[in-house]
């Protein structure tokens, strides 16, 4: 295809996929009420004393930020709602570029990151009480919490973002290996670097910095690696013992012996 014929159909998944979007914010808006009391759950749940008072109300310092708390929620929700629209643009646009097997690999991947992802998020949502309540701890004798409604939006999409995508790295680390970029050996190589990191991660990625929400970060990528490797290690061994020579290419890539006989003007016996 020419190159103004794929930018005319990026122009057109582009448009498409905002579209979808546009009418995911407006459901957002729709539905802003049971989504933000589902958001701040876990800040009402902290002990009274922790939040300086038995309301769990959340302070704003500016005239535009209950909109721009509307906006965000909606947006958030927007983005949620229409993901299979607007993912699947984004699929149309790259699958023709695709080779068979790497198809099958993005069909894997999709459907474990989705859980994956929504699991860390799950997981972050209940932690983030916790880390709070360690976080305010840490205030002076008689001082109280004025908590706005952005700084708290802020915090708690962070959580579920970073817990979410953190998830995801293992499983990277195995379509990696799948694709036959990352072996086995080098994965076992560098397995206590790559522990380290997921800590150093942790430590810095998670919003709070508090060593409850690092470790409930850190632990769980760690655990996930560890399966990652174990996924790894299966994969190349049944590859080592089942090596077709003609595995590596693709679906219409002409084979070696019939590249031959094509140039000995003979046709193969089928």
């Amino acid at each position: 295809m020419p190159l103004m014929d794929h930018l005319r159909e990026l122009r057109n998944r582009i448009i498409k996929a905002l579209l979808f979007i546009s009418a995911g914010v407006v459901a957002g808006f729709l539905v802003f009420d049971p989504v933000w009391e589902f958001l701040q759950r876990p800040y009402c749940s902290l002990p009274a004393e922790v939040r300086g008072g038995e309301d769990c109300g959340l302070n704003y310092t500016g005239i535009f930020d209950g909109f721009n708390l509307y906006f965000k929620v909606a947006l958030i929700v927007g983005l949620l709602v229409s993901s299979p629209f607007w993912l699947y643009q984004v699929w149309a646009f790259v699958a023709p570029a695709l080779r068979g097997r790497e198809k099958r690999y993005t069909y894997l991947f999709v459907g474990f990151a989705v859980p994956l992802f929504c699991a860390g998020a799950a997981l972050a949502y209940y932690v983030t009480a916790k880390g709070m309540e360690i976080m305010f701890s840490f205030a002076p004798e008689g001082s109280t919490a004025l908590i706005t409604l952005q700084n708290y939006l802020t915090y708690i999409i962070m959580m579920l973002v970073v817990f979410g995508a953190a998830f995801l790295l293992p499983l990277i680390v195995v379509m990696l290996n799948f694709l036959g970029v990352l072996p086995h050996r080098m994965i076992a190589k560098w397995r206590r670097v790559i522990i380290f990191l997921a800590f150093v991660f942790a430590a810095i990625a998670t919003p709070g910095g508090d060593p409850f929400t690092m470790l409930a970060l850190g632990i769980p990528v760690v655990a996930l690696f560890e399966i990652a490797e174990l996924v790894a290690f299966v994969n190349d061994r049944r590859r080592g013992r089942s090596r077709d020579p003609l595995a590596e290419l693709d679906d219409d890539e002409i084979s070696p012996l019939d590249d031959v006989d094509s140039a000995a003007g003979t046709t193969p016996n089928r």
